[in-house]
């Protein structure tokens, strides 16, 4: 979701549903059009105000609603997430019959839950959303089911770890309000090919045809450099940007960092302009060689995300 400039303002899930039959706060009864939003719980409150606001400056007839303490999430991710949901779930988790990106009700442990094909680590997996009182037995039997591959609680450094080797941007650190799509290499998400009017389009449009003045580039360093964000990043010997986010990536045993750079003469930052370069990361006074990368340093396209490993 993008501001008038072309910022980035939110990142989050939207998933088409259809009136439940049973009302729920999974499944709400509505007339018109329907859709359930899942927002990473520290920004939920902007995200709220953004869209709020968006819908009374427009007029638009739409009621949010907020079921967040209703509802719970568990994601389960990595190699053995289908055969272990396929147990837990009883369904056909198939490429062909759940494709990535798609949202199925299921029962799980007896309780109503909507599992999502999302992963934000990169990996075959699913999110299971369900009512409150369903989070523990649900918990339980995916943990049960699990048991004999393995199956670990994963806290969010794993989550950042995982991410950063994939690319993934975090909304706060990669992602911002004055960070555009194009910046940060996310062009595909937004319908420029297409009539299909958005908030922020004109921005976008104009910042194409004229070039992007920043660009959101990864690096690795063969060190095991413990980077934090804001270090410097060196081209060619001049100061061009610093470090948003960074942290280690153990499936390349690199450390990984990302960070915008800009040209210092002012001129339009190509995909040629960060090739040619030589980077240095500089931390603490020190400087580290570094490798610029355009696209993800592991599993570049995507092959875990659809099963394949």
């Amino acid at each position: 979701m993008l501001n008038k400039r072309g910022g980035t303002e939110s990142d989050l899930t939207v998933s088409s549903i259809t009136p439940g039959s049973s009302p729920s706060a999974l499944a709400p009864d509505f007339e018109g059009h329907g859709y359930y939003l899942a927002i990473g719980g520290a920004v939920a409150q902007h995200n709220w105000n953004h869209i709020m606001t968006i819908l009374q400056d427009q007029k638009f007839k739409c009621k949010l609603m907020d079921c967040s303490e209703d509802l719970g999430m568990i994601s389960i991710q990595g190699p053995a997430s289908r055969s272990i949901l396929q147990e837990v779930l009883g369904e056909d988790l198939s490429n062909e019959a759940f494709p990535f990106s798609t949202h199925k009700t299921v029962t799980a442990a007896g309780y109503k839950v909507r599992a999502i094909r999302l992963s934000f680590v990169g990996e075959l997996g699913w999110e299971l959303h369900m009512p409150r009182e369903a989070c523990v037995p649900v918990y339980r039997a995916v943990m049960r089911a699990g048991a004999k591959t393995g199956i670990a609680n994963a806290g969010y450094r794993a989550i950042d770890s995982l991410s950063i080797e994939k690319g993934y941007r975090h909304w706060h650190a990669d992602l911002r309000p004055d960070d555009t799509p194009l910046e940060a290499g996310l062009g595909f998400t937004c319908k420029l090919k297409s009539n299909t009017p958005f908030l922020g389009r004109e921005a976008l449009e104009n910042q194409k045809s004229e070039g992007v003045r920043k660009r959101l580039v990864g690096f690795t360093i063969d060190e095991k450099v413990p980077l934090f964000g804001l270090e410097a990043i060196w081209r060619n010997g001049e100061a061009v940007g610093h470090i948003r986010r960074a942290d280690f990536g153990f499936a390349i045993n690199k450390t990984i960092a990302y960070g915008y750079i800009r040209d210092p003469h002012g001129g339009p930052v190509t995909s040629d302009f960060v090739r040619s370069g030589e980077y240095t990361l500089e931390r603490m006074g020190v400087s580290y060689p570094a490798e610029a990368h355009l696209k993800s340093p592991f599993d570049p396209n995507n092959n875990r995300v659809k099963g394949i490993y």
